[in-house]
This record gives C-alpha cells, sequence and structure tokens, in this order.
C-alpha cells in the first residue's frame, strides 16, 4: 500500500507553491520533502510538477491527483484531531547553525529550558548558509554573509568578536609585555615564535589573520598542538602554559577564574561582526527571537553590539 506520507507531502507542496514551504509547513526537512515527492512520482509513474522559478508547477496530473485526494485527506487530519488521546498542540522545531564553541559557550545551558524543540547543526559558515539557502536550517550564527542570498535571506548584525592572543596563567609574560610596552615588535614577534602554541584545525584562519595584521607576514611556524576546536585549546590552556589566538567571547569565564590571561589586542584590533541570518518568508518567529535574545543577553557584556 502507498505511504500515506507522500500524499501528505504531495498536498503540502501543491498548496505552498515550494519544498521549503512545505517543509517548514510539515516540520520535515527539504530534503525530506523531495524524497517523498520522487517517491510518489515514482509510484504513479506520473511527473506531478514542473520545477521553474516560480516554484512548484503543478502538472495536469498532479492537479488531477489533488482533486482525487485534497479532501480525503482533509476529512483524515479533521479526524485525527478529533480522537488523538491528548490535546497538546505541535511542538515547534527550530533547526539553528552555528560553529560549535558558540554553541558550547552561549546556548548549551539554556537548552532545558527552551518550550520548542530544537536540532543543532555544526559545520563550515558557507555549508551552514547554504543550508539556511535550502530551507533546511532556519536560523545561522555567522560572521560572514552570503554576497548571492541576499534576495533570499536576511542578515542582522548583533555583536562583534575580537581576536585576541591569551596565554595559561602559568605563562611568565613580563618579557612580553615589555617589548609590547616598548613597541619592538620584531623583537616580540621573535620571542612568539619560540613559545609553546595551541591551535584549532577548523579556526587557523584566526590565528594567520591575527599574525598577519600585526605582524605583516603570515606565520612561518607551526603551533605544536592542533586540537578540534578552540573549546579543546581553552581547556588545555586552563591553568597551564602556552598561547593562543581566539575570539574574546569564548574566554570571559576562564577570565574570571583566573585560568587563562589575555595578554594583547594586537596593535591592530582584528575583529569580526557576527550576524542573525535566517531567510526572508521566515517561519518560527517567536522562536528564533527567542534565540536572538539569548545571544544578545549573553554576549552582551563581552562584545559591543554594532
Amino acid at each position: 500500500m502507498i505511504n500515506l506520507e507522500w500524499y501528505r507531502t504531495f498536498v503540502a507542496v501543491y498548496d505552498h507553491k515550494t519544498l521549503t514551504k512545505a517543509a517548514a509547513y510539515l516540520y520535515a526537512s527539504q530534503p525530506g520533502v523531495s524524497v517523498h515527492l520522487n517517491a510518489l512520482e515514482s509510484y504513479v509513474g506520473k511527473k506531478l510538477f514542473e520545477r521553474s522559478s516560480r516554484g512548484m508547477l503543478p502538472t495536469e496530473d498532479g492537479k488531477q491527483l489533488y482533486n482525487y485526494i485534497s479532501d480525503a485527506l482533509k476529512k483524515l487530519e479533521k479526524a485525527e484531531h478529533h480522537f488523538k488521546k491528548t490535546s497538546k498542540d505541535a511542538v515547534p522545531s527550530l533547526n539553528i547553525g552555528m560553529c560549535t564553541e558558540t554553541f558550547q559557550t552561549i546556548l548549551e545551558t539554556e537548552i532545558s529550558q527552551l518550550d520548542f524543540d530544537l536540532v543543532a547543526k555544526f559545520g563550515e559558515h558557507p555549508f551552514l548558509l547554504k543550508d539556511l539557502e535550502n530551507g533546511i536550517l532556519d536560523l545561522v550564527i555567522t560572521p560572514k554573509q552570503h554576497k548571492n542570498q541576499h534576495k533570499t535571506s536576511s542578515y542582522q548584525a548583533f555583536a562583534k568578536e575580537t581576536i585576541v592572543l591569551i596565554a595559561g596563567n602559568k605563562t611568565p609574560l613580563t618579557t612580553i609585555y615589555k617589548l609590547i610596552e616598548n613597541r619592538e615588535i620584531s623583537e616580540l614577534e621573535n620571542y612568539l615564535k619560540r613559545e609553546t602554541w595551541y591551535s584549532a584545525s577548523n579556526e587557523m584562519a584566526h590565528f594567520n589573520r591575527f599574525w598577519h595584521e600585526n605582524f605583516h607576514k603570515r606565520p612561518d611556524f607551526k603551533p605544536n598542538y592542533i586540537l578540534p576546536n578552540i573549546s579543546s585549546i581553552i581547556r588545555c590552556l586552563e591553568n597551564n602554559h602556552g598561547f593562543a589566538i581566539v575570539p574574546d567571547f569564548l574566554i570571559q569565564n576562564s577570565l574570571k577564574n583566573g585560568s587563562i590571561q589575555q595578554v594583547w589586542k594586537g596593535n591592530k584590533e582584528v575583529s569580526n561582526i557576527l550576524y542573525f541570518a535566517t531567510r526572508k518568508n521566515v517561519q518560527h518567529q517567536k522562536e528564533i527571537d527567542f534565540i536572538k535574545e539569548i545571544f544578545r543577553r549573553k554576549m552582551g557584556s563581552s562584545l559591543k553590539t554594532n
């Protein structure tokens, strides 16, 4: 027997005109909607939609199928609503994307307080923004704007992260502070290159950019320890010896308890503007606003709003 979800997906696409809106209506992913639709077309042996710049346009076969099943599906939905054992409304599900460290620092401790479901995805920003465009994600926290997405996506600047040089609290800093005070930049570079360094495989851009802006060259040495992410760097440096270059908002708790020292912001500030990225036909606005407010509240003390 045919899968009833295929019919539900077909009707949702027919009613909402696009895969993205249908996915949002069904609380499903856009790839999942595509899978159902392709399976139904394969089962009936007919093409049900024409994909165009105007959206999903039903073929004549698609129109006929819709006329046959739409009323029946509406009756089934009414029956489900009438006979279900609980009156609890469907819980919205929000899909968000960001880097792992940002999630751990800002959002992780807030999860148990949410009154909606949350799916968090981690990865590189270009891929997260692509998922946003494709309707897989509802909100992305990103320091980058996708130039080709401004017709479909909205970017709201909300904070600034500053890239800083840090050290574990057992690291001697007297010589470094003296070199910085005297602006002996070449000597400072040579001193730092002889020290123990930590970096992350997915965050070398911070390291390279800070070094280039302040020493006017690319770093010609390799960090001693390449770790999975910045959170690992911070944990390894706490109450230890060594250096790293990281965004300042990730170290606020470590600075407060004295396990990490912020050494230098550089002669030239290196920073990124952080954005809330959403689709323009946004779903779950209430839930998105709730997540935004968490970020503003928790990052406001360490980052200046743009």
